[in-house]
């Protein structure tokens, strides 16, 4: 029983950030490239309230999609 105390500890009821470690904030649409949060967010995120969080969570999946690839850098621009 001891342990299932302690265990709760750990445990808590507030969302998780959706930060994956890929920390590339995009050029043009200025979010994350990995958990598609905007600065803003992911500097406010642990003063959020799990209903902003939530709202957060639920825009990140249509927010992919205005992230456009990059073709090639600098060495595409190198064989021109």
């Amino acid at each position: 029983m001891a342990k299932t105390d302690s265990t709760k500890v750990w445990q808590r009821d507030e969302i998780q950030s959706p930060c994956i470690n890929i920390c590339v904030v995009h050029p043009d649409a200025r979010i994350c490239t990995g958990c598609y949060r905007s600065i803003d967010e992911i500097t406010s995120w642990s003063k959020m309230s799990n209903e902003d969080r939530a709202e957060v969570m639920a825009d990140l999946p249509a927010r992919a999609g205005n992230l456009t690839k990059r073709r090639g850098g600098r060495a595409a621009r190198l064989k021109r």
